[in-house]
């Protein structure tokens, strides 16, 4: 968990120092860099490749190898990438996994968000409405957000240091095919300097008083929508004066709590960052000389970004939980018809759709709509070890209503059958139990108080008939269902029971 938090706060430092760029040479980065933050119709396409590192000194493990060899497999190829506005988005391209290619197209609209992958029966599908439900008009909020957006970018750019490296060239570079004169920028961060940058950055910002107001005042005014909507502020019909004056107010009040914040922070600033290297002593790595991030930036001349190029090097405190040194990440993009007219592609929902929404979906299910497209079943079912289950039950506790009867462990039958995804159903006219197993589709027919059984249609004998316990619920041999359900049961000298199902 410390490793994944080192990790967290040097990616959000690493993007920071990115945007932390003043004028060089005549080219004023700032201005440019926030103009890429607006959302603008455009058509693009990208590469996006990672590897990990071992270390050298690593004993790996078969799974270790495994492990790293899948994701250093990895590649996502957008190929056709569309903006038509901030609610209509598409992506057309293929992920490279072992050698193979899985063609995918994802779309998103003002109804839902789509992903298509070639070969599944449907396509995966996130509402983004509900049915029978008007919910209000967001479109301003939207409109805000984005403002927003721009403000904060500007501010930051305003009051962050340059990186160590930091240079702008005039260079041509094709895009889509054409030879564009392009500004390029390149930017180096190490991650030796990142903490050096951030506490000038604090300390410019803190002197920025109408700045700050303004962002908290854009904040409020994005907000304060919202929380009338929820009825926070149902009791009141004010006057525009009124409404000025209360946002006055809440602003400076809480501009004196982020300036107090900021000063208290910059008074220790010293002392807390080594007290968190202290506590996380991995981090002297992780923010070390070895991590690094170059980026090319290539602008034309309305200061829109045409071409980028990315790579990112991790450096990592090798242990035996974590036996790799770096994760490299490296990307390549080029976009055009910024502004243009653009119309976003869309995923085909006609045949019906797999709605994540409404329910977990269970390893079976995954499978079964996935069985047509062969890499990613393979995937899924061999290399994610997707069916995979385990369960540890403890015979002495109480907690899982483990009973033994006769020599033989009973558990709930509902319990164990859900925990392998398997669907219970009753049928009164013949007083049945039916369990269908989920990841074969094959019925589990049993009836209480008999030992005759039928798994799949064929008989079998339990050598104790299921029960009715005082508690209400069906009990069942525990071995019986367990390996019915395709799993294994193993008894151990302890009391524990390991179910594992592959």
């Amino acid at each position: 968990m410390r490793k994944i938090k080192g990790l967290a706060i040097l990616l959000s430092l690493l993007l920071v120092a990115l945007t932390g760029c003043q004028a060089v040479g005549g080219f004023d980065v700032a201005k440019a860099l926030a103009n890429s933050t607006k959302t603008m119709s455009s058509e693009s396409k990208q590469t996006v490749t990672v590897e990990v590192v071992p270390a050298e000194s690593a004993k790996l493990t078969a799974e270790d190898q495994k492990a790293i060899d899948l994701i250093n497999s990895f590649s996502l190829n957008i190929d056709s990438a569309k903006v038509q506005d901030t609610k209509h988005i598409s992506m057309k391209g293929s992920v490279g996994l072992k050698g193979e290619k899985i063609p995918f197209l994802f779309s998103m609209d003002d109804k839902g968000i789509a992903l298509q992958v070639e070969g599944a029966k449907q396509p995966l599908y996130i509402p983004q409405t509900i049915e029978g439900v008007d919910l209000p008009d967001m479109s301003g909020l939207e409109s805000g957000a984005q403002e927003l957006s721009v403000k904060l970018a500007e501010f930051v750019l305003k009051h962050f240091p340059n990186p160590s490296v930091l240079t702008v060239k005039q260079t041509s570079s094709q895009v889509n095919g054409e030879t564009l004169s392009l500004t390029n920028l390149h930017a180096e961060v190490r991650g030796d300097e990142l903490f050096e940058l951030i506490k000038p950055f604090l300390a410019s910002a803190v002197k920025d008083e109408q700045g700050l107001k303004d962002l908290i005042g854009g904040y409020y005014d994005l907000l304060m929508p919202i929380l009338n909507l929820s009825g926070v502020e149902e009791d009141a019909e004010i006057t525009p004066e009124q409404a000025q004056e209360a946002k006055k107010e809440a602003v400076d009040e809480l501009y004196k709590e982020l300036q107090q914040g900021i000063e208290e922070l910059l008074s220790s600033y010293d002392q807390k960052v080594a007290e968190l290297f202290e506590e996380m002593p991995e981090l002297a790595t992780v923010f070390g000389k070895d991590t690094v991030l170059k980026l090319d930036l290539y602008f034309d001349g309305k200061l829109n970004i045409r071409k980028q190029a990315m790579e990112l090097n991790i450096a990592l405190p090798a242990s035996e939980d974590l036996p790799i040194s770096a994760i490299k990440v490296r990307s390549d993009s080029e976009m055009w018809n910024i502004g243009g007219t653009v119309t976003a592609d869309q995923v085909d929902t006609s045949a019906g759709v797999i709605d994540v929404t409404e329910a977990e979906l269970t390893p079976g299910q995954i499978l079964r709509n996935f069985q047509g497209s062969a890499p990613l079943y393979k995937l899924l079912k061999e290399d994610l070890d997707l069916t995979h289950k385990q369960l540890v039950l403890d015979t002495q506790s109480d907690y899982y209503g483990l009973i033994t009867k006769n020599g033989t462990s009973f558990v709930q039958l509902r319990y164990l059958s859900e925990q392998l995804d398997a669907e219970v159903k009753w049928a009164p006219e013949t007083k049945q139990i039916i369990v269908i197993d989920d990841l074969t589709g094959k019925e589990i027919v049993l009836k209480v108080g008999s030992k005759q059984a039928t798994v799949g249609g064929e008989a079998v004998t339990l050598n104790q008939p299921a029960f009715v316990h005082e508690d209400g619920m069906t009990y069942v041999p525990l071995r019986f269902l367990a390996e019915a359900l395709g799993a294994s049961a193993d008894f151990d000298a302890d009391g524990w029971i390991t179910i594992i199902r592959e």
